[in-house]
């Protein structure tokens, strides 16, 4: 499985308690599962991943399902929470 790094930002980043963490995953689903897993304690985070977007290797996810965006060797996953303002 390729290993990677998720990087979380703003919100994500606060509530996870660091800027980063590394993981082997093989798609943004199986990522997000285990981030769901390991931190399922922390309510503030998992609620800002259900309303955050994310970027793959610099691309917007948009709305594709997570289990169909696939992660290559080496991938880099932004958490983007929504932000106030307009």
């Amino acid at each position: 499985m390729p290993h990677g790094t998720i990087r979380y930002w703003a919100a994500a980043k606060a509530a996870a308690g660091r800027a980063e963490e590394t993981f082997a995953a093989g798609t943004l689903g199986d990522l997000l599962e285990q981030v769901r897993r390991k931190h399922e304690g922390n309510a503030t985070l998992l609620g800002v991943l259900d309303r955050s977007s994310f970027l793959v290797d610099s691309t917007p996810v948009g709305t594709r399902p997570h289990g169909e965006v696939a992660l290559e060797p080496g991938w880099t996953v932004e958490v983007l929470p929504p932000f106030a303002g307009g």
